[in-house]
């Protein structure tokens, strides 16, 4: 049974998913830095004071802690997003690179696959 959860706990799924959630948990931390040290205070600017909707209620039904929570949410959200597009962007360029690299492929090659096709589109 130990042999078995050793080969269970040391398999490339479990620690790359342990990886994963480290990197996630530092993640949260720098998206959380950005929301609160470089978002809010330029939704700041907007508003003559921090905008806090915690207090509304109406009828005995605090609904104002849910849109506050909402529009934390919203902005946490959209830096995820940009920061989210600009890792895809610079990994599409990498890709890109690597693709123009490709070596050309000779006229012996080509006409090989040209004949390939043709056989394949007379069965």
């Amino acid at each position: 049974m130990l042999k078995e959860f050793k080969e269970f706990a040391f398999k490339g799924n479990v620690i790359d998913l342990a990886v994963g959630v480290i990197i996630g948990a530092a993640f949260g931390k720098i998206v959380s830095s950005l929301v609160n040290d470089i978002l809010m205070p330029l939704v700041a600017l907007l508003f003559p004071t921090k905008p806090d909707f915690t207090t509304l209620a109406w009828n005995g039904i605090s609904y104002g802690n849910f849109i506050q929570v909402t529009f934390d949410f919203l902005i946490t959200a959209f830096a995820i997003f940009m920061v989210i597009k600009l890792i895809m962007k610079a990994k599409k360029e990498k890709v890109e690179e690597v693709v123009e690299a490709a070596p050309e492929i000779d006229a012996k090659e080509e006409l090989l696959k040209e004949i390939r096709d043709l056989l394949k589109e007379t069965n």
